[in-house]
């Protein structure tokens, strides 16, 4: 298994070569989102897709 630093190296080697910090950044921002989900999947901190849809429509009211 990579490591966070090498994980990261290898993420940005395979940007195109005229890539900016911007397109960097947000590379690195939905890397750590889906990491900060996987994780939350493991702790089972997560709800139903029922209980997402009751608190949608909760916000709608």
């Amino acid at each position: 298994m990579l490591s966070v630093r090498e994980s990261t190296i290898e993420m940005i080697k395979n940007l195109p070569s005229n890539c900016t910090l911007e397109d960097i950044q947000y590379e690195l921002y939905v890397k750590q989102k889906i990491q900060n989900g996987l994780e939350d999947i493991k702790s089972g901190n997560i709800i139903s897709e029922k209980e997402m849809d009751n608190e949608i429509r909760s916000w709608q009211e």
